[in-house]
């Protein structure tokens, strides 16, 4: 990666985005020092321009911003990180420094719990317990959810629909899961329609 850290007297803006939701977590600055340490650590280290040297995210707080991806832009003077924080990302608790508290890009979240509580064989997890049970099973219970959700389409109780939509979707992952695929595999799919 070859990026132009003379633009900006020695440094470049980075943006940091949740790599699961996608959401935008933070903007930072990297010297290629701070760079560096970012690829062999893993970690997102920015250099602080208020306490002038290199500060790893989370080195008090323990919120580190693991890399999952490192993107330059096309102009080769903006970073953008794809991570997977560990906590809250802002000083204050929230997810986001930009005080965006949202549902969005949950459902990504959901996928990778119950990938991990199936691939970690998890016996005390619903989700492993059915997954166990076989694609049957799995198949079976979003049968049933799929048709509670049309029950209560018909009728005018938002919660009860909203709730069923949600059993649904959730069943819905575990049978992805089951099955081999992905959310983003069916995105794939879908964007190859449009």
């Amino acid at each position: 990666m070859d990026i132009d850290f003379s633009k900006g007297d020695g440094l470049v803006p980075v943006i940091i985005q949740n790599n699961s939701t996608l959401q935008v977590l933070m903007l930072g600055y990297m010297n290629a020092e701070a760079f560096q340490k970012t690829k062999e650590e893993n970690k997102v280290t920015f250099f602080s321009r208020s306490k002038n040297r290199l500060w790893t995210k989370g080195e008090e707080s323990g919120n580190f911003l693991v890399v999952k991806d490192i993107q330059i832009d096309c102009d080769n003077d903006t970073i953008l990180v794809k991570a997977e924080p560990k906590g809250p990302t802002c000083h204050t608790g929230s997810t986001s420094c930009f005080k965006e508290e949202t549902a969005k890009g949950f459902v990504y979240e959901l996928q990778k719990t119950i990938n991990e509580r199936i691939d970690s064989d998890d016996q005390n997890s619903y989700t492993n317990t059915l997954y166990k049970r076989g694609i049957n099973k799995v198949a079976q219970k979003v049968g049933e959810e799929a048709v509670e959700l049309v029950i209560e389409a018909k009728d005018d109780d938002a919660n009860l629909f909203t709730n069923e939509a949600a059993d649904l979707m959730y069943h819905y992952l575990i049978l992805l899961k089951a099955k081999g695929f992905t959310l983003e595999d069916i995105e794939a799919v879908l964007k190859s329609r449009h």
